[in-house]
Order: C-alpha cells, then structure tokens, then sequence
C-alpha cells in the first residue's frame, strides 16, 4: 500500500515536532506525516520501577530513548538560547536568526503550557569573575527551564493540536528511504511517498542516519564523543550558583594534559537516571519544576571531548566501547564515592550507605579507574578540585560519582545554509541526528527553520 504526502518527517522529537508545528501554520494546506518507531506520548513508560525491575531490561524500543518528544520527553525540559554551545546551527543560518529561532520556541513552549517557568541567565553574573579567578570560564547563556514535568505538559498540548492536522504514525522503524520523483518511505508494512522529506531522528537514530547517507551516498564527517560521569552531591554544595544560575556551563582546561572538561546538564535538587542508547546502558539526569518531587541532591556530567581522525575515526564506536565496559563490570551503572576513587579503592555497598550522600539511582558499586581511561579520569579528577574552589564541598569524599555519561554525536551531515543535502532536492536533515545540533533548542529550531524553507517553495 501507497500514500502521497507532500512532506513526511521522520523522527517526532523537538526537531520532527516544530517542523510539524510550523508548517501547519505557514502551510496548512499541506499534507503532513510524522513516522516514529517508538510510542505516543502517553504509552511511553520506562519498566525501571525501583523495586521489582531495577535495571536496564532492554526493551525493544526504549521509550526513554525514543516516542512523541524524542530523547528530550524526559529530559530536565532545559531550553539553552546561545551560540555557544548546544550546537553549530549558526554555521549554516547565521548566528542572530539562530537566535530568533530558539526565542520563537521559546515562546511557542510558553503558549502551550510552559507559562511561568523561569528564564535565568548568566548575564552580569558576579560568578563569571569568581570563576576566572579559579581557572574556570562559565559561558555565557539564557535558560529556560521547563522541568521534566512541564516539559511532559507542553509536548501534550502540542500533541493535541498537532494530531487534528498532521498524520502520526507510531511504533513504526522506517527500514529504508529512496530517492524516487521525490522520496520513498519504506516501513514494515507500508511504502509512503513523499515531494519534502525530512529526517530528524535524533542520538538514538545514528547507526540507521549513518547506513542511510551510505546508501544514499551523502557525505558524513567524524563528529566528537564526549565521555565522563555524573557527579551527585548535596544540593547546598551548588546552591549559590543554581539559585541564580539554574544551569552553570563551565569549562576548566586541566594542567596536566591541557584538555578542557566541561559541566553539561545540571539538575538542582534532581535525580540520577539510566539512559539507553542502542542498547547500551549509561546514565543521565532530571530535575521537575515542582517543589513537590525535589531531592536533597544535585547532579550534573562532567565531561571530556574527544575526536578521533585518522586511522581510527569513529567517536561513537569509541564512547561506545568504553559504556560496554561499565555494563560488563556493573551489569549497568557504576557508582563510586570520589574519595574511593582517589584512594585507588572501589565503592562498596557499606561504603556508599555510610555515606553523606544518598544515591538518587540505583547504581552498582565499583571501580570507575577500571572502565575510564587515566587520562579522561585524571581531568575529571582536575576538574572536581577546581569547582571545589568555587563551590566548596564537591570534592568531599561522599561525593558520588556515576558511569559512564556519555553524550553521542551523530556524523556530522554535509548540509547547505537551507539546511538541505547537497545532490538530494528535498531532502533535509535536522536536529542532533544531523550532527550539527546537540540540544533541545537548537535542534527545535532547526525544525521551524526548515518547515519555513518548505513553506516557501510547497
């Protein structure tokens, strides 16, 4: 069976969800489809209940990982507005309309049940100078944090209205796309065919967005792999800097061996999560708007990029291999109280209950000398003695530290400033499994950006 749409997004994570959004308001005569392998919104459900099933179970299709809000349904709902990080959208569309684009999701997100969440910012921050004082540079951003559970609320509403004018099709892998007067998309059980496509399939899609452009014969470029763990510690440890800042993006270049390790995703008062990605078990972090699910913690990632050219050039496989490790050793995650770690010695069961912390997941004890490699571990240890500078207490020996974190970039995507491939007349790619988008508001804003570029030609 065979169905003409004049778009068909694949993928229904923030990039797929505002293209859908976008062209139903500049375009509405257009017939639109979303094809998403996992679930609705509200069918999503991880099995990890705490009790009954405490790991990683490996479901078929993660619904964590993938379903309506892609890998960000379930994320802390932070929507970073810089050029700083988060991603290179800039490099194609200019840096002020990459702006203007994360500030219309921005208010889009405001609209449809975010009203009230705060915006922080680090502009004029009197930590900005605390840091450089100490070898550390906080970059600059604004913030707007939704929280896991606003977050949930906004991707309803925008279900709602998108559902009465866009055709999504859930719990369906696409097995293959071709180039056919237009694009072909084959699934299991149907073929639909299409005038634009676009693909936004996000971190978890990189192995099919990698076979995809091989057989297509679109160039792909290496892209990073950034390894490390996640540091839990007493919320009051970073209460001056998250009161103010919610998010603190800080960089240390260590002395040893001049690498830069970097603070990613933290989430006051949250919780430590796993994270499933193509069946390999690492770990994250949330945080929820409402007093009422806060913990006595904070967490974040501590992070080392690396990017490997010649003769060995595949990052992920890389990240990859070092998370199989962690898996191997722990049967999933593995936590280790900082002040073992520098001991030399692994984390026990008694240790970690005799400890100030108490651990937001349940993670098992061990040895992360043994997964990390020296050189990232050492940095990570680097880095904790810094931002113990500024935030005295984190490297106190209860400090908790879980791996492996490891943030996976897809190969960067050869794409034009319309965000197109060059050689396949519309067919274009956005969000993270582009490659060139790492965050929740850039890869949104690579989705109007393009509905926009549609709207103009359909």
């Amino acid at each position: 069976m065979q169905k003409h749409y004049d778009v068909i997004i694949i993928g229904a994570g923030p990039g797929g969800i505002y293209s859908a959004y976008e062209l139903t308001k500049c375009a509405p005569q257009l017939k639109v489809a979303v094809i998403e392998q996992g679930h609705a919104l509200e069918a999503r459900r991880c099995p990890i209940d705490g009790e009954k099933i405490k790991t990683c179970i490996k479901c078929k299709t993660c619904s964590i990982m993938s379903g309506f809000g892609g890998a960000g349904a379930f994320s802390d709902g932070k929507y970073n507005i810089t050029n700083d990080f988060g991603g290179t959208l800039y490099e194609h569309i200019g840096k002020q309309k990459a702006l203007e684009l994360m500030k219309y999701v921005d208010s889009i997100n405001m609209s449809y049940g975010g009203a009230g969440a705060r915006i922080f910012s680090t502009a004029g921050t009197r930590f900005k100078k605390l840091c450089l004082e100490n070898k550390l540079t906080l970059l600059d951003a604004s913030v707007r944090h939704l929280g896991t559970d606003l977050n949930y609320v906004v991707l309803k509403n925008l279900f709602a209205l998108l559902k009465e004018s866009v055709d999504f099709l859930f719990d369906t892998p696409v097995e293959d796309v071709e180039e056919r007067d237009g694009y072909l998309v084959h699934t299991k059980d149907a073929v639909f065919s299409c005038d634009k496509l676009i693909i936004s399939v996000g971190r978890s899609g990189s192995a099919w967005m990698e076979g995809l452009c091989k057989r297509l014969g679109i160039t792909t470029h290496s892209n990073r792999v950034d390894l490390g763990v996640r540091v839990e510690l007493p919320a009051v440890v970073f209460s001056h800097l998250t009161d103010e800042l919610y998010e603190s993006k800080i960089v240390y270049r260590t002395e040893k061996y001049e690498d830069n390790v970097r603070t990613f995703c933290m989430n006051p008062n949250g919780i430590v999560v796993n994270e499933n990605t193509n069946g390999i078990v690492t770990v994250n972090g949330h945080s929820y708007e409402s007093p009422d699910m806060h913990t006595d913690n904070t967490n974040f990632a501590l992070l080392v990029s690396k990017h490997f050219t010649e003769p060995f050039n595949d990052s992920n496989l890389y990240g990859e291999s070092i998370a199989r490790i962690s898996n191997m050793l722990g049967g999933g995650v593995i936590v280790q109280r900082f002040g073992d770690l520098v001991r030399g010695r692994r984390s026990t069961v008694k240790r970690i209950e005799e400890g100030l912390v108490r651990p937001t997941l349940a993670a098992t004890p061990g040895d992360l000398s043994l997964v990390l490699p020296k050189r990232i571990l050492d940095g990570i240890i680097e880095m904790i003695y810094a931002l113990d500078k500024i935030a005295p207490g984190t490297a106190n020996d209860d400090t908790l530290l879980y791996g492996v974190e490891v943030k996976f970039y897809n190969m960067e995507v050869a794409l034009n400033d319309r965000l197109m491939s060059e050689g396949h007349e519309g067919l274009y790619v956005i969000g993270d499994g582009s490659g060139i988008t790492h965050s929740l508001s850039h890869a949104s804003a690579s989705g109007v950006f393009v509905a926009r570029e549609i709207a103009k030609v359909l």
